[in-house]
């Protein structure tokens, strides 16, 4: 009998974007699903109330309420630890395992993992951000040693208007900072439709683009003991080694 294995994920209420692609990625692979639950999130914003949105206790209940499903892993499907501090993260996924006994990971988490298992030093941003908090990621970042070369933002506040960015408007920003020639393009948002276009970015700029839905669910597979390479088209983040 085949194992089956189950993917928490920790959703904000205003994304529609995570959902079916993270469902997309996982069409080849039938013995594992990925299951969700909403926590409030509207706005992305380093005021008080915005940052209150991502205080551990509303993320712990939907853990929680997941664990009652027997997830083998609990991803937190999101940025925020970008203009939070990465420790904000590590902390949560370890309350995240001590309250249910799952693994752990979040998106930010794993894309830096990503950065460090690739050598990537030299990197470009791609948000839908305001300033102030795209300022705030590209710090955490340099305090880490990453140097930015180049980054697009939106100067979006609204979580949900992320979902309304055009494809066309992302690859934009995409060919723009590439051009800097950076080591690696991070699409920092899990709101924003940019996963599916990767394979063909990367393909066109002949740049790694690391996509913050896509790290979340490439992780969240190593920690399973399922190997990412088994989903195919969607960039150079799921592929072997061999193949990379």
């Amino acid at each position: 009998m085949t194992r089956r294995v189950r993917i928490g994920m920790l959703t904000p209420s205003s994304n529609t974007v995570l959902e079916p692609v993270s469902q997309q990625m996982l069409a080849g692979l039938d013995e594992v699903s990925v299951h969700f639950q909403r926590f409030p999130v509207t706005e992305i914003a380093l005021s008080g109330g915005a940052l209150a949105q991502f205080d551990d206790t509303p993320l712990l209940r939907a853990a929680e309420l997941l664990a009652h499903a027997r997830m083998d892993v609990i991803a937190w499907n999101g940025t925020s630890s970008g203009w939070l501090g990465f420790a904000a993260d590590e902390r949560l996924c370890e309350r995240i395992t001590a309250a249910t006994g799952a693994a752990a990971t979040t998106s930010m988490l794993a894309l830096n993992e990503v950065l460090a298992e690739r050598g990537v030093r030299r990197i470009g941003f791609v948000t839908p951000y305001l300033d102030d908090v795209q300022a705030r990621i590209v710090a955490n970042y340099a305090a880490l040693g990453f140097t930015c070369v180049a980054e697009r933002h939106l100067g979006l506040q609204d979580n949900f208007s992320f979902s309304e960015v055009p494809a066309e408007t992302i690859a934009a920003m995409a060919r723009e900072v590439a051009a800097a020639e950076p080591d690696a393009i991070a699409v920092i948002c899990t709101n924003m439709r940019a996963a599916p276009l990767v394979a063909g970015l990367e393909t066109t700029l002949r740049i790694p683009v690391f996509d913050t839905v896509a790290t979340a669910l490439w992780k969240s597979l190593r920690l399973a003991g399922v190997d990412p390479a088994r989903v195919r088209g969607w960039g150079s983040l799921f592929a072997s080694p061999a193949a990379r």
